[in-house]
């Protein structure tokens, strides 16, 4: 083992929480268990969790899982959620200065910090803190959103999961939808990357089966060409299911659904709290009734729903993410056991979706500052037109959800 500095890890878990959040956990824990942490004579000395994140530990609210069970570990693996808590604030340079005292008070040396591109800036700023006050600290930052949003990732823990989730709820309410003939809108999440949103595109089961029309923040939101584009398909079949992203943006890349949120709640980030609200649904709603009523007739039936939280942490992890969400965090551990002493990591493939060849996966490590406070779009080959994605996509997405189980109907 190299010449490791003596002291305690401490991991936490931030932001929203996902099907396999806490295989990350896990995943960490196994991985300085593996380099002895724990034992006597290691310099690893204790494994300590954040209660709620970094708020829990400027608290002194920790707890110890040097010991914990394995079997206790595997149950919370495959829990969804985050097991130690989590939370939305975002640390500035006063908060990470009280973190970094934190780590100081309880001999602190090994920090891991499971979340998204903000969770990344923190392990970032402490990171700087100590190498200015020369304490040694090893700050990793663990990969996690379901907004797929981080840069220099293929994809992150998180999105297959509830990518997966999604492709099956529209499936199921495609066909509820095809049965009372009408309108159905969709909801999901993704404030500036239509990776979620995309993937509902999994759910098609033929031409005629939803979702028929996608829309996505990477492409300006036009409310007449929406209007335009729903009538063409209920022209045509009768029914329509569209699948919307919260984060639309108009021409100006202005937010068309914090717009429509009167007096929203705010993050700590300062954003409008999307998922929280069916104003966005609600307003499309509104504008088809309005828009596709024929003289002297009755609207056509519209309704939407809000996939809001449930899309992630619903318990029916894709397999794929399981395993390279627990992959990510034996990785980070690897990384400060072996001489590194900050970073993040970023999963790759081994070969393209068009090579033709298995999905695999690898892991490496990137610098902080490379990924902190940066946000990840879909790229123009995922997209198709104005309200669609491409093939690109699909084979792009399949491999990372697992199989969407096919339903009948006559």
């Amino acid at each position: 083992m190299p010449d490791l500095a003596r002291g305690a890890a401490v991991i936490g878990q931030s932001g929203g929480p996902t099907a396999v959040i806490n295989q990350s956990l896990v995943g960490v824990v196994q991985g300085l268990r593996a380099a002895g942490a724990g034992a006597p004579g290691n310099p690893i000395t204790r494994v300590l969790g954040m209660r709620h994140a970094v708020r829990g530990l400027t608290h002194d609210q920790l707890v110890d899982l040097t010991d914990i069970p394995d079997d206790r570990l595997e149950r919370l693996a495959a829990a969804p959620s985050a097991g130690l808590g989590s939370t939305r604030d975002k640390p500035d340079a006063e908060y990470c200065q009280r973190i970094f005292a934190a780590c100081e008070k309880h001999d602190i040396r090994y920090f891991f910090y499971v979340g998204g591109n903000d969770s990344s800036d923190t392990c970032r700023i402490v990171n700087e803190l100590a190498n200015k006050a020369g304490y040694e600290l090893r700050c990793f930052h663990v990969p996690k959103t379901v907004d797929n949003d981080l840069v220099l990732s293929d994809h992150t823990p998180g999105f297959p999961s509830a990518a997966r989730f999604v492709a099956t709820a529209c499936r199921a309410d495609a066909l509820d939808n095809a049965s009372i003939p009408g309108i159905k809108i969709n909801v999901i999440m993704g404030r500036h990357a239509g990776f979620l949103t995309a993937a509902s595109a999994l759910a098609r089961q033929g031409d005629d089966t939803g979702p028929h029309l996608i829309y996505v923040p990477e492409v300006a939101f036009d409310t007449e060409r929406f209007v335009q584009d729903v009538a063409k398909v209920y022209d045509r079949l009768g029914y329509c299911q569209i699948a919307v992203s919260e984060g639309i943006q108009d021409d100006k890349g202005e937010s068309i659904g914090a717009a429509l949120i009167k007096d929203g709640q705010a993050d700590a980030h300062g954003n409008v709290q999307l998922s929280g609200s069916g104003a966005l649904g609600d307003a499309l709603s509104d504008l088809l009734k309005s828009k596709l009523k024929p003289a002297g007739g009755k609207p056509p039936r519209v309704r939407a729903d809000t996939f809001g939280y449930l899309q992630r942490c619903w318990p029916d992890a894709s397999p794929v993410d399981a395993i390279e969400a627990r992959g990510v965090g034996r990785f980070a551990a690897a990384l400060a056991t072996s001489g590194d002493v900050d970073g993040s990591v970023a999963i790759g493939r081994v070969a393209s979706p068009e090579s033709g060849q298995p999905y695999a996966a690898t892991y490496r490590r990137v610098e902080l500052s490379d990924i902190a406070a940066k946000t990840r779009h879909m790229p123009p080959e995922f997209i198709d037109g104005t309200n669609n994605v491409s093939d690109a996509f699909i084979r792009y997405c399949e491999p990372l959800t697992g199989p969407i189980v096919p339903l009948e109907r006559l």
